[in-house]
């Protein structure tokens, strides 16, 4: 039989060839009304994002409620979809006004993905478990400033990345390096540099203020040696602080008159605020701030770089690790200290 060239759909097409007729090439051309694209996907070309995007929308019914809860833009969450349904080459969900319907398909293909992420959760929590992650004590010291200020948003985020271990804080203020030397706590906030013996990470860089009384007209200045020595000063008694200080104006223009030696900071900024002289503290330590307490810079710049340290030859437990690598991965920008 000769077939001229006609349009055919490929259901004529084939039944013609099962009864045996010849189709010549040179003398016919099959064209079909409705092409259909030939699929094959490749498993590894499909991400866990856009699993977890699909079975996120599904849960939530549509694209912007799945978008609020993956913290991701709707547009993203939408290419994510569309991309897993071109490589598929099926639709797996239904778009309306009432929301995204799975098809059938996609309802197979969602049922399937909740397999895969909960497969890759048993993974990591495996990982955990192996690493001895699944419990344990990270035992930490550290100063008022840094206890109050710094360590509540790295503890929350170490919780929330290894929720079955617990944190124990305890806060010094100058023996925190002894405490790791004795074995009492694992991890130490400290001023850096640190001794020989320790492992360190530098956290921040924290500048000494001049805090002056209410009736200061030098607010947001930076005073001179001799606008400095017309308050009496009110310093730390001791410590590293206090040794700074004290260190700090031994080289000044004009004799500074130490007034007071008060152990506690919040004695300090209560002082101040009466009237009773000026201070010179760390801007970690003074925040919040006190109303009426008037800010200036120091003469000369003084700084403190606070870090965090560990016996550098010790055997320290999984959980010890875990939160010194979380420390590594965090900065000056995401430790800003808590309002």
């Amino acid at each position: 039989m000769r077939i001229d060239r006609v349009k055919i759909d490929r259901f004529s097409l084939l039944a013609s060839l099962t009864d045996g007729d010849i189709l010549e090439s040179t003398q016919c051309a099959a064209e079909p009304l409705y092409p259909i694209p030939v699929i094959h996907p490749n498993p590894y070309n499909l991400k866990i994002s856009q699993l977890r995007a699909l079975v996120t929308v599904a849960d939530c019914g549509n694209f912007s409620k799945a978008a609020l809860a993956l913290e991701l833009s709707q547009s993203t969450v939408s290419h994510a979809i569309a991309t897993l349904e071109e490589e598929l080459g099926a639709p797996l969900l239904a778009r309306g006004r009432h929301g995204a319907i799975p098809t059938i398909v996609g309802q197979q293909v969602i049922d399937q993905a909740r397999q895969v992420l909960s497969l890759l959760e048993d993974i990591v929590q495996g990982a955990k478990a192996a690493r001895g992650l699944q419990g344990g004590q990270v035992r930490i010291a550290a100063f008022r400033s840094v206890a109050t200020h710094i360590l509540p948003a790295v503890i929350a985020e170490f919780r929330r990345c290894f929720p079955d271990i617990t944190v124990a804080i305890t806060e010094l203020d100058d023996l925190v390096e002894q405490s790791l030397l004795d074995g009492q706590v694992d991890i130490g906030f400290t001023n850096l540099p640190a001794g020989e013996k320790f492992e360190t990470l530098e956290i921040l860089t924290d500048d000494y203020l001049v805090l002056m009384p209410p009736d200061s007209t030098w607010e947001g200045m930076q005073l001179t040696w001799k606008q400095l020595a017309t308050y009496p000063l009110i310093i730390p008694t001791s410590g590293n602080c206090g040794t700074r200080i004290r260190n700090f104006l031994k080289p000044a223009e004009v004799p500074i008159n130490i007034a007071y030696e008060v152990r506690e900071d919040s004695t300090m900024l209560g002082m101040t605020l009466q009237g009773l002289g000026a201070t010179i503290l760390p801007r970690l330590a003074v925040e919040p701030l006190l109303t009426g307490i008037k800010v200036g810079r120091l003469p000369v710049p003084l700084v403190r770089v606070i870090g965090a340290a560990m016996l550098a030859d010790a055997l320290h437990p999984p959980a010890v690790f875990a939160f010194w690598d979380l420390l590594k991965g965090l900065n000056q920008a995401n430790l800003k200290p808590a309002a």
